[in-house]
């Protein structure tokens, strides 16, 4: 697994296929957040990373529930113990529960988790340092956070930045998964409006390197994105 410091307080790894998606570690005072656990097999990876960068994870925090980022988590939980914090979007919490909470076919991958979150994220939640912001649209209950101490965007899906920064609602040639994993396109590109008005100063996603100063590239990949009606 690939380390990349973004920044002081954000690190990004990365597995060795750019179609798997990245985590990330956050740094508190009291240890790592990891948002996101990519796919199965990375639970002794994401740990070793964050004993090389110097602290323990502490909680783990979910974009969405799909099951590239929500992969490892049962496995991290196992070996991390019941002192790890999980935290997941409530909708996407309810439907990896069995609870029907959207009419239709949902997109994407949703595996069987046994791991129940001890928070279920509301828009406006703080996980230390982050701020949780409701985004749904690639999956019902996605969630971004914002690093309030430098506004970094950790966006997970609502935008992607394999060859350049696109909204995941439509089909991208280095990438067309994303689309196809998306659930409500509509919401999703209103999702990637709502993101960009924030102008973060790095937007960290879940597929593809981390972009510094991406107000421009976001405000570019709305232009180029469908308008769904």
């Amino acid at each position: 697994m690939k380390t990349t410091i973004v920044s002081d307080n954000l690190i990004m790894l990365t597995r060795r296929n750019l179609v798997l998606p990245n985590a990330y570690l956050v740094r508190e005072d009291d240890g790592f957040t990891l948002i996101d656990t990519t796919t199965r097999g990375a639970a002794a990876k994401l740990t070793d990373a964050a004993s090389r960068a110097g602290a323990k994870i502490r909680r783990v925090a979910l974009t969405h529930g799909h099951g590239d980022h929500v992969g490892s988590l049962d496995a991290l939980k196992q070996r991390l113990g019941e002192d790890i914090e999980v935290l997941m979007p409530e909708l996407d919490a309810r439907i990896h529960a069995g609870e029907k909470v959207v009419e239709g076919k949902l997109a994407g991958s949703w595996p069987k988790v046994a791991t129940r979150p001890d928070v279920a994220l509301q828009d406006g939640d703080r996980v230390g340092s982050l701020e949780v912001i409701a985004c749904p649209g690639h999956s019902p209950g996605h969630v971004a956070f914002l690093d309030t101490r430098d506004r970094s965007l950790i966006a997970g899906d609502v935008f992607t930045s394999i060859g350049s920064v696109q909204v995941t609602n439509h089909f991208y040639l280095r990438f067309p998964l994303a689309q196809m994993a998306t659930w409500d396109k509509a919401k999703d590109l209103e999702s990637a409006q709502a993101l960009t008005r924030l102008t973060p100063t790095l937007l960290a996603v879940g597929h593809g390197p981390a972009v510094p100063h991406p107000v421009p590239a976001m405000e570019a990949s709305l232009r180029s994105a469908v308008p769904v009606s």
